[in-house]
């Protein structure tokens, strides 16, 4: 199941702080959980897709991000069904 958390700056960020997200997001991509991430050009946030089997993953996979935790971003979560040439777009 595809899980993406959709993040809101809410404090400044720092080096060591993004150096720490890199470094969570690493160990997602390790562990064939980071489907896709980034920062939005238009708007004071950025999301992430996971790879996760339930909610409650998606939730610790989320909230572990140290951009969360120390509370720099917010961020909602919601699930995400991919639609593509091998479900005929969800039609």
């Amino acid at each position: 199941m595809l899980y993406v958390y959709l993040m809101k700056n809410q404090k400044p960020l720092n080096s060591d702080i993004i150096k720490s997200h890199v470094e969570h997001l690493r160990k997602l991509n390790k562990r064939g959980k980071l489907v896709l991430c980034g920062p939005f050009t238009d708007y004071p946030g950025g999301m992430v897709i996971l790879s996760a089997k339930d909610i409650q993953e998606a939730t610790d996979l989320a909230s572990s991000d140290p951009f969360i935790a120390s509370g720099c971003k917010s961020y909602e979560l919601r699930s995400l069904e991919p639609a593509n040439e091998e479900n005929n777009y969800l039609l």
